[in-house]
C-alpha cells in the first residue's frame, strides 16, 4: 500500500501485527471503542467506555498501540469525555468518529455525510443530504424513460427520424441493384 501512495495503514488486526508493521516503518493507525467487526466482545453495535472500567479499556488499549507503535487511533462511538481524557494521555492522533470533539480530527463515512444509506443509519452520522431519495427518484426516470423507448419499439415509432442515416437515393438504387446480383439463385 506505501508503494501504490498510501500515507499510512488503518489496522484493527493484532498488536503484533500493528508492531511488524511499524518496525518496518510503515505508520499505523489502529482502533478502539466501538469496532464493527469486533462488535460482539463489546455487546454489540452500541457506545463503549460508558462505565468507568470500560472507558480504561479504551485507554489501555489506546495504550497499547502507542507501545507497539500506531501514530493513530480511531476512537469510535466513545462518550466525549473519555475522548477528551484518553486524549490528554496519549501522544496518539485520535481520528474521533462519534467520540466527541477532544480528538484530533473528525471522521464519518462519506454515505452518512451524503445520505446514501438505505437502511439503519447510525446516532454519530449527521445526514447532509439525502442523496438515497434522489437516488430512488432517478432510478424511477430511468425506468419511465426505458418503458417509453421499449414502448416505441414496440408501437414501430422508433427508431424512426431524425435518428437514422440517410442515404442519397440514387446511391441506394445503385446498392440495391449491386445486392440483386448478389442474391442465390433459389
Amino acid at each position: 500500500m506505501m508503494e501504490a501512495g498510501a500515507d499510512a495503514v488503518y489496522c484493527a488486526a493484532s498488536f503484533q501485527t500493528v508492531e511488524r508493521m511499524a518496525s518496518e516503518s510503515i505508520p499505523v493507525i489502529g482502533h478502539v471503542g466501538l469496532i464493527p467487526h469486533f462488535c460482539t466482545w463489546t455487546g454489540g453495535f452500541k457506545a463503549v467506555g460508558k462505565t468507568a472500567d470500560s472507558a480504561m479499556a479504551v485507554y489501555e488499549r489506546c495504550k497499547r498501540y502507542e507501545e507497539v507503535g500506531a501514530f493513530g487511533v480511531e476512537i469510535e462511538v466513545v462518550p466525549p469525555e473519555v475522548t477528551a481524557e484518553i486524549a490528554e494521555q496519549t501522544s496518539l492522533f485520535l481520528v474521533s468518529m462519534g467520540g466527541g470533539k477532544g480528538g484530533d480530527c473528525q471522521y464519518l463515512f462519506a454515505c452518512d455525510v451524503l445520505g446514501t444509506n438505505t437502511g439503519h443509519v447510525p446516532r454519530h452520522a449527521k445526514q447532509y443530504a439525502n442523496l438515497a431519495k434522489e437516488f430512488a427518484r432517478i432510478q424511477e426516470m430511468r425506468i419511465d424513460a426505458f418503458k417509453q423507448w421499449v414502448g416505441e419499439v414496440h408501437s414501430g415509432a422508433w427508431p424512426d427520424a431524425p435518428y437514422l442515416v440517410a442515404a442519397p437515393e440514387d446511391e441506394m438504387k445503385a446498392f440495391k441493384s449491386q445486392m440483386a446480383k448478389k442474391k442465390p439463385a433459389r
